[in-house]
């Protein structure tokens, strides 16, 4: 027992006066290290040489630590810009889509400015809406309506050829009823014979072409028209073209892209002139029996022409 308070007597002062000794050396490296003097500084480079190299394993360590925490600065630098090429490539794919979208939406656009239509004919321009077809009723909505003055039947075409006709109006929207649904019938022209037919659809993509007045004349290609026939439809609108089914079907292959409708024309029909003065055209109606024309066109009996009249036997007796 009274070794170890004896042991501990005499390491103490030991301790202190080691402890001392270092602070001591560190202030000293410290000031040598801060002092800007040519000769304070040749004593580092002396130390710098003489220890430093010496002391490579003994730095080895900080030096991997050191590394280490670079690297993966590195790393996180590098993990934060791949995130960030990552938004930007999602914004790329979005502004893509959209990109896409408008060129299609120009496309078709242009398509209905290169249309050549009658230069009476107007119309108005409407984007679909919705589909509000099923698989028994083929329909599309339009953003037009009474108030941009669309009447029932008039008919609509997008950039090649007609899709359907207006088969109800709203206050701000219309229905289309397309070509290809069951309740559809147009009359049409096959064109350069000049066959009168009837559209017909069957909710298939392409409508039947009923009472042909002669099949023989109509050949596969040939362009199918709208006839004007009822006054609903203006004459000259191209509708598609003739196929013919395996089974000797005649079908319309329709001009209109049905399946991608973004923008519809719906044209103006304008009711047609009737002549109610045939002027002279057409002379006057055939006297009825008994009744004959005078000299003034007037209608008087038979009779009494023959008697008025000059060389007649009457006059002669």
């Amino acid at each position: 027992m009274a070794r170890d308070s004896y042991d501990d007597t005499y390491s103490r002062p030991v301790r202190r006066l080691l402890l001392a000794v270092i602070i001591l050396f560190l202030i000293t490296l410290v000031l040598i290290w801060r002092i800007d003097n040519p000769r304070v500084e040749r004593i580092r480079a002396a130390i710098i040489d003489r220890y430093v190299p010496n002391m490579e394993w003994a730095m080895a360590p900080v030096t991997g630590l050191g590394r280490i925490f670079e690297d993966f600065q590195s790393y996180n630098r590098l993990f934060e810009q791949n995130q960030e090429l990552r938004r930007e490539l999602q914004q790329m794919r979005a502004w893509r889509e959209a990109a896409l979208q408008l060129e299609q939406e120009n496309a078709r656009l242009l398509d209905l400015n290169r249309v050549q239509l009658d230069p009476e004919l107007t119309f108005v321009t409407g984007i679909v809406m919705a589909d509000s077809g099923s698989p028994f009723r083929r329909s599309v909505l339009l953003n037009v309506g009474a108030r941009d003055g669309i009447l029932d039947g008039w008919a609509t075409m997008d950039g090649l050829g007609v899709v359907g006709r207006i088969a109800g109006v709203g206050d701000r929207t219309a229905r289309v009823l397309l070509l290809t649904d069951a309740a559809s019938r147009i009359p049409v022209t096959i064109r350069p014979s000049g066959q009168q037919a009837l559209l017909e659809g069957d909710n298939t993509a392409n409508p039947l072409l009923q009472f042909v007045e002669d099949a023989e004349d109509v050949a596969p290609g040939d362009r199918v028209v709208t006839s004007g026939d009822g006054g609903l439809f203006p004459p000259g609108l191209l509708v598609g073209q003739v196929v013919i089914t395996s089974d000797g079907e005649l079908r319309v292959r329709m001009s209109a892209d049905i399946v991608r409708l973004n923008f519809l024309r719906v044209m103006r029909s304008h009711p047609g002139t009737t002549l109610e003065d045939t002027g002279d055209l057409i002379g006057p109606p055939w006297p009825p029996p008994g009744l004959i024309l005078d000299e003034n066109g007037a209608l008087v009996p038979d009779n009494a022409a023959r008697a008025t009249a000059p060389g007649t036997p009457e006059t002669a007796q």
